[in-house]
């Protein structure tokens, strides 16, 4: 199929090693898919940046391959991202090299009146991230009035990090008989929107079950005590020596714990997350580039765009949400031909729900232990002797302090102290408990808090449909049962009731408590709060044997403590739990208006 490509692109991809394309390349190319719009999801690492690159084509070239006189742009490609951007800019340079194209780069943190003079200049391919793009648009220096390609790649993750209003805008000031290739790994509701605003007939293409589990990548599932998550990421690290490694996190809190956990240790580690400027994220990923460092940790919207070819290890620090966020994750290894690994990290009491996740989305995991200091120092001797063992150039200095050194000490004391200094270097392995039926029990012990062994379950005739939420729910447990945040234990919210733990000892004064301020709280205190028999495990038992009309309840989740829920108010910022993180803006691509201002909504008022 390559030799059927203009000679410009063919002569780019025999260049570049293609032998033959990708399953998601090859889609985008299909006679059926030819001058329509598409809408794409495939993996991370599948090519899909060469593929909008071929798609494209027809629209730029002319019948005999070559583009015409730069001028406006006749392409545009919106990512997420800066460093997304500047990826896919790198990618189509190659691309359309040999076809003299001139392609512009537009994002925050660059210098805005050059990228203005560039594009004056005239250009055939404009990449950018949409905040800056809008900026170029407004202030007339980008003209789209001839584009005939406009590409959105990981539009889901653009819109998440709201930059819908961006985007909308951009697209508008675009002719109505674009082409419009929509690139998402998942499809929700406003991006289902999107595609019906600005898309004619498109094209459903997936490539999600050929690229499935990446072939490349070997998944493992290490079971672990809830407390030992930073002990065995240490110990992972030292077995592994992967020359680069990402830790993904949920939160930007954890992203700095562990950051200062790893640093402390002595590794060379560096982390990326939303609290990250610009200029701190360039150094970042230079220091991982240059080799002075060899560890990253990030959130997952932070890590958008990182291309390190040298990248062989994820460890996903916390359970992704889904499969697919698990996934895009481990995409970042594994590519090119090149072998990765990918470590989920998972307590014990997760087990079940992880085993379900890799079962529906059919990935093949090994489950394992963490690797133990015995591990590593075997890893550690074989590594050290493979090192020692390779040919070295010496010069006339170096023989001589080594002749001297002979004449001092044996052949045999210059080896060990040779292997004393090279394990010194290394940060020292943790000692974990045993992954025994033993251990497990013992970890589920230590999962109460202080003062919560023996509770008492409340209900509240409140749930996800009613959009209840731990943000107003805990506030307003303690204002109706006149106690204190410390001591509410877990929350469960479900479909439409929603479970709370109070201990026993304070069960009775709480009781008395909402009812006395069942009258003085406006209408959350006509709120039915009640203590439970059961809990909400059987609450969740008797809906799966068809007790009344709601749907099972799915909110039951593992952990100390843990007040989680789905959130009543979800901003277009975010994607699923409000703690996760976004991507940073740089001046000039924030997104506008009052985005992730507004206060999480409250009860909806009982019907009368």
């Amino acid at each position: 199929m390559i030799s059927e490509f203009p000679p410009a692109l063919a002569d780019a991809l025999e260049e570049k090693g293609y032998a033959e394309l990708t399953s998601v390349q090859a889609a985008v190319l299909e006679p059926e898919a030819a001058g329509r719009d598409l809408i794409v999801s495939a993996r991370t690492g599948s090519g899909k940046t060469v593929a909008f690159g071929l798609a494209m084509a027809t629209d730029l070239l002319n019948e005999d391959g070559k583009l015409p006189p730069a001028g406006s742009p006749l392409a545009l490609v919106i990512a997420p991202t800066r460093e997304l951007a500047l990826q896919v800019s790198r990618e189509l340079e190659w691309l359309y090299g040999k076809a003299r194209a001139r392609i512009a780069t537009c994002v925050g943190g660059m210098d805005a009146s050059r990228e203005r003079r560039t594009l004056n200049a005239g250009t055939h391919i404009v990449v950018g991230t949409p905040g800056r793009l809008r900026d170029h648009l407004e202030r007339g220096a980008l003209d789209l009035s001839v584009l005939k390609a406009a590409v959105l790649d990981e539009a889901d993750e653009m819109l998440d990090m709201g930059f819908r209003e961006e985007l909308e805008a951009i697209l508008d000031a675009t002719p109505a008989e674009r082409r419009t290739l929509l690139f998402s790994a998942t499809m929700p509701r406003p991006i289902v929107a999107l595609a019906k605003r600005y898309q004619k007939d498109a094209l459903r293409i997936s490539t999600v079950e050929d690229d499935r589990g990446h072939s490349d990548i070997s998944y493992q599932a290490v079971t672990i005590a809830p407390s030992e998550i930073e002990n065995a990421i240490v110990n992972l690290l030292r077995f592994h020596e992967a020359e680069t490694a990402i830790i993904f996190c949920a939160t930007r809190d954890n992203v700095r714990r562990i950051h200062a956990t790893l640093q402390e240790r002595g590794f060379a580690a560096v982390a990326l997350s939303g609290e990250h400027s610009q200029n701190e994220r360039n150094h970042a990923l230079q220091a991982l580039r240059d080799k002075r460092a060899r560890i990253c940790v990030a959130t997952d919207v932070a890590a958008r765009g990182i291309d390190l070819p040298s990248l062989s290890l994820v460890i996903h620090a916390e359970i992704p949400r889904d499969a697919e966020t698990l996934q895009h994750r481990s995409g970042r290894t594994g590519r090119a031909g090149r072998k990765g690994t990918a470590v989920l990290l998972v307590p014990y009491p997760r087990r079940r729900r992880v085993e379900s996740m890799l079962r529906g989305a059919k990935i093949p995991a090994e489950w394992i232990s963490a690797p133990t200091p015995e591990d590593i120092r075997v890893q550690d001797r074989e590594r050290l002797i493979t090192l020692l063992m390779q040919p070295i150039e010496f010069d006339e200095e170096d023989r001589t302090l080594a002749t001297r050194l002979m004449a001092e000490k044996s052949a045999e004391d210059i080896a060990a102290a040779l292997v004393h200094a090279h394990r010194a270097s290394f940060p020292e392995p943790e000692e974990l408990l045993a992954n025994t039926p033993e251990a497990h029990r013992a970890a589920q012990q230590e999962r109460h808090r202080p003062g919560f062994e023996d509770t008492v379950w409340f209900r509240m005739e409140l749930g996800r449909r009613q959009n209840a939420d731990p943000r107003w729910v805990l506030p307003l447990l303690c204002r109706r049962g006149q106690i204190t945040r410390n001591e509410v234990g877990a929350i469960r919210i479900g479909a439409n009731e929603s479970f709370f733990q109070i201990p026993r000892a304070i069960a009775a004064k709480f009781s008395k408590a909402i009812v006395r301020t069942a009258d003085d709280d406006g209408d959350e205190g006509s709120i039915l709060i009640e203590a439970s028999e059961h809990g909400p495990r059987e609450s969740a038992r008797d809906n799966r044997k068809g007790a009344g009309n709601d749907r099972p309840y799915r909110g039951d989740r593992e952990g100390r403590g843990e007040r989680r829920g789905p959130p009543a108010h979800k901003p277009r910022a975010f994607k699923g739990r409000g703690d996760r993180d976004s991507a940073p803006a740089p001046r000039g691509e924030r997104p506008t208006g009052k985005l992730g201002t507004s206060k999480p909504r409250g009860p909806k008022k009982p019907k009368k």
